[in-house]
């Protein structure tokens, strides 16, 4: 019996540019973090610490940087390992961590974010803000529905 394929919807092409997207993004991350010695993951965790004088338990930073628990726990170790972050006692709750930015940390920080900020201007090329503010509310709703989506197919 020959069955024909299912095609898919007009929006599919999108959904694989954007996932394309993704992964050119997170390759030319690995490349521009390198030179600090840090991997987009540890930027990230450096990033989520800057305005968090009192820093973040490991459970709110795996929450902001949607990863699972023991991911950045391995993440956390080597950023303190370099004295970029350390781990202090949760006066809340004595089983976990804070974990905050040292000094060095965020001179790194203090380093990196301009040219990462001029680094990301570029990618958007001549891209305006007005698009790009598009773009975010196009995501914004494409995330909304993905969650919605995942929340129907596991109930």
């Amino acid at each position: 019996m020959i069955t024909q394929r299912p095609s898919p919807g007009p929006r599919y092409p999108a959904l694989l540019q954007l996932l394309r997207a993704s992964e050119a993004l997170w390759n030319v991350s690995r490349v521009f973090f390198a030179r600090w010695d840090l991997s987009p993951s540890q930027f990230n965790v450096l990033n989520s610490l800057w305005d968090q004088p009192g820093g973040l338990s490991q459970v709110e930073l795996s929450r902001q940087l949607i990863m699972h628990r023991s991911n950045a726990t391995g993440l956390i170790d080597r950023l303190e390992t370099r004295g970029l972050v350390k781990r202090t006692e949760n006066d809340a709750d004595r089983r976990a961590y804070v974990v905050v930015l040292t000094p060095a940390g965020r001179r790194l920080l203090q380093e990196v974010l301009p040219r990462y900020y001029e680094a990301a201007e570029k990618v958007w090329g001549n891209l305006t803000a007005t698009r790009a503010k598009l773009l975010v509310a196009g995501l914004e709703r494409l995330s909304a529905n993905a969650k919605r989506t995942v929340k129907r197919i596991s109930d």
